[in-house]
């Protein structure tokens, strides 16, 4: 890592505990969203032959990690959480300028990477197999967790630091050695872990990060002969491509991709709450969340009073440079996201939704150099219509009536995702109703569609995911496999189902 005379760092790859430049000389500029004329740093934009040296080098730490003891493997995780416990400001305050999203939300970013790394320390002692009787006398039988091998981790920009911490702290503590690429644009605090990481007493080898962009560092992480296992987030559309690729040599391949999450507003609701849910869960982090709510189904009793006080709410909101306290909504994270947004806003428009408000870039003073888009509400959207469908990834909500919980249901079901959903009533038979009907992975009573505790399982069913889970034991049960041991001290041949004893 170099640092020029304007005081920028250039940073290289970290690979076997060494600063490395891509062999190709080209690299790539990280600048703040929210203000695009401030240079955050320079990263290497690699290649194959960057891929291939942090693959070696996990490969050969393997051998080592995989005998340390796990409770010794889960120290570092300890030290870690210390360290960024210690630096949280600082590192939220490098994830704003990085991502824009505001500070309160890069502090929970920074503290969910801090209770991961405490939740998979503690799982360090309890690396849980079984024993069972065998059927044969004089027989012992147990299973075992084994490491799965060099792991390679596929991460979004949304939450630079603490998705990246729910695929290494797992695997770590497992006993696997990581090669993780962040995404493009927000590099900087996938650095700044692995600082942590480093700084705890983190072996070189065991954990490798190659920057450069999906085509040229993702594609041949997940082609690796020596990756026995992917850990993707990010579009259903990539994750497809992830899935067929690792299929060519039957890598586990874990996917967590994208979401279209409804949430249901009852009649008998709480609406002041349901409001305050929707402004939450529809505008946080600019609607940049694979967890967002995009779409409010709403009881036709209710229907027009909750539009209009969300459209009301909604440009209340505070926008602008998310370093500066008083602001609610930062910017999206790049030009061609604000473009992205921009053109689904026309959709809606041309599809004969109602624009209810926002729907155009921000230009309030301060915005001019970001890419700021404002809080838009569409009402008396169709269910079919493609912002009723599609993911959006930004801070549009479509309102769509509804007749009943079960038309509610049946409208929240109507598409290929299934991530998180939500519902808001007062009547619990309503809500048990509705928990077992939603096709998701993740269902909220009474609070938006986003949010994850560190020791539950987050992941979704139909084309949000593929039947893994992040978090909690289900993030181990990817990060490990079984390993199934008998003993035989019977001093003689036995058979199993052949020598059954009569």
């Amino acid at each position: 890592m170099t640092t020029l005379a304007s005081g920028v760092k250039t940073f290289g790859n970290f690979i076997d505990g060494k600063w490395i430049p891509a062999s190709s000389g080209n690299t790539s500029e990280n600048r703040n969203p929210a203000d695009n004329r401030e240079l955050l740093g320079i990263f290497q934009r690699s290649n194959e032959p960057e891929v291939n040296l942090a693959v070696e080098a996990a490969q050969a730490a393997f051998r080592k990690w995989s005998r340390v003891p796990a409770p010794r493997r889960a120290e570092i995780l300890m030290r870690t959480a210390a360290i960024l416990e210690e630096r949280k400001e600082e590192f939220a305050r490098d994830m704003t300028r990085e991502m824009g999203k505001v500070l309160k939300e890069t502090r929970g970013d920074v503290q969910e990477a801090i209770d991961t790394a405490y939740y998979f320390a503690g799982e360090g002692r309890r690396m849980f197999g079984l024993t069972t009787p065998s059927e044969l006398p004089s027989k012992f039988a147990m299973c075992t967790r084994e490491p799965v091998g060099v792991c390679g981790m596929i991460c979004p920009w949304n939450f630079p630091m603490a998705i990246p911490s729910w695929k290494l702290f797992p695997a770590l503590v497992a006993g696997n050695t990581c090669v993780i690429k962040p995404a493009e644009i927000t590099p900087l605090s996938l650095m700044n872990l692995m600082g942590a990481l480093t700084q705890a007493g983190l072996p070189a080898g065991v954990v490798n990060v190659v920057t450069g962009h999906a085509h040229e560092v993702g594609k041949v992480l997940t082609e690796h002969p020596l990756v026995r296992a992917v850990s993707f987030t990010g579009s259903t559309e990539v994750g497809r491509i992830v899935g067929v690729s690792c299929s060519h040599t039957f890598k586990r391949c874990a996917l967590e991709m994208g979401g279209k999450n409804p949430m249901i507003v009852l009649d008998d609701a709480n609406l002041d709450l349901a409001l305050e849910g929707a402004l939450w869960g529809a505008f946080g982090t600019s609607g940049q969340r694979c967890t967002a709510t995009s779409r409010i189904i709403v009881q036709k009793g209710v229907y027009r009073r909750f539009a209009e006080e969300l459209a009301k709410r909604a440009q209340l909101l505070r926008i602008g440079n998310g370093l500066d306290e008083n602001m609610d909504i930062g910017p999206v994270v790049s030009r061609q996201q604000m473009e992205t947004v921009l053109h689904y806003v026309e959709i809606g428009k041309r599809e004969g939704a109602r624009l209810a408000c926002g729907g155009d870039r921000c230009d309030n003073a301060g915005c001019g150099h970001g890419f700021f888009v404002e809080p838009t509400v569409f009402t008396d959207v169709e269910p079919k219509m493609r912002i009723a469908q599609e993911e959006i990834f930004g801070p549009v909500v479509s309102l769509l009536p509804c007749n009943s919980l079960e038309d509610a249901v049946e409208i929240a079901n109507g598409g290929d995702s299934g991530l998180s959903s939500a519902l808001y009533t007062r009547d619990v038979n309503r809500a048990l109703e509705a928990i077992a009907g939603l096709d998701a992975g993740i269902a909220y009573i009474d609070a938006p569609t986003i949010g994850a505790e560190v020791h539950l399982p987050f992941g979704g069913v139909k084309q949000s995911g593929n039947g893994h889970r992040e978090g909690g034991v289900g993030a181990l049960d990817f990060y490990t496999q079984w390993k199934t041991v008998y003993i035989d001290y019977s001093d003689r041949l036995q058979r199993a189902q052949i020598d059954r004893p009569e």
